[in-house]
């Protein structure tokens, strides 16, 4: 049964295929040591001999660890990791190195971004924890890479939905002022009338008056809106007012004495059934 490689230190499983541990030495003797080292392990164990087929294996595997000697004949482990580090950069890299001189792990260190630099001979055990800690390291950075694509994602999303809400708000902003605009348009309109204009809604209350209406029924104390439509008119007209509200039909009458015509109209769409609106105008000529 096949294995699958878990990190040693997070209790979660990395979302990542087997993992690839790729061995350069120049040295047939050290790679092998290496592939006997980590037979057991869960891992696919991939060498090259030079750097050069190393670049070669890294054009068509995907690596997670390399473990390269520190010198090699024509490209050694830091020019290797350096040329490594800018088009693979997210493997980890270890270098392993029968030599101790503090200027060659320095160069190593800054040119290569090595994450440890081993001293020949290794020590079995020693290798085996840092390799998989190097494993758990890769699969942190994944992890925090995969979480960091998530938040642009989420902010990127955030972003476009505020924008689309601002566009909302202003085109609502604007459909508002507009409707203000004609509310005001229509106040205008309705108190220049030269003849009154009432509205009564289906509580038999006066909601709406326009100037003429005031300057006629305000000889009769208290009219306005707010006042009770029974104290002003005749039954004849909140009979009328009654009946145009529940039929929703438009009805036209007579006010004794004076002839006047009124008009009594229902208020429809979704005001329909709460009130009428009610114009009296003079007879027409030779009535």
């Amino acid at each position: 049964m096949k294995r699958v490689w878990k990190p040693a230190i997070f209790s979660w499983e990395a979302p990542m295929d087997d993992a690839c541990i790729l061995c350069v030495d120049d040295e047939t003797g050290i790679l092998q040591a290496l592939k006997r080292l980590l037979r057991r392990e869960a891992y696919q164990i991939l060498t090259a001999a030079s750097a050069e087929e190393a670049l070669e294996i890294l054009q068509r595997e995907k690596v997670h660890v390399m473990i390269s000697d520190q010198r090699m004949p024509g490209m050694d482990g830091t020019d290797l990791f350096s040329r490594v580090r800018k088009k693979w950069p997210n493997i980890i890299r270890i270098i392993l190195s029968g030599y101790t001189d503090i200027d060659s792990i320095t160069e190593a260190i800054n040119r290569g971004h090595i994450y440890k630099f081993i001293l020949k001979p290794w020590n079995d055990q020693n290798l085996r924890l840092e390799i998989r800690q190097a494993l758990d390291q890769y699969a942190l950075a994944e992890t925090n890479r995969r979480l960091q694509h998530t938040i642009l994602e989420q902010n990127e999303a955030l972003k476009n939905s505020n924008e689309s809400l601002e566009k909302a708000v202003k085109e609502r902003t604007r459909e508002l002022k507009m409707q203000n605009h004609a509310l005001e348009l229509s106040r205008a309109v309705l108190e220049t009338l030269p003849f009154p204009v009432l509205g009564v809604s289906s509580e038999g209350l006066v909601a709406v008056a326009n100037q003429s209406a005031m300057d006629v029924f305000s000889k009769k104390s208290g009219f306005g809106p707010g006042a009770e439509a029974s104290d002003f008119f005749e039954e004849e007209v909140l009979k009328a007012i009654h009946l145009v509200m529940e039929k929703n039909e438009t009805l036209r009458l007579q006010v004794l004495p004076e002839q006047i015509s009124l008009t009594i109209t229902p208020l429809t769409g979704r005001f329909q059934g709460a009130g009428a609106v009610l114009v009296f105008s003079p007879p027409a000529s030779g009535e």
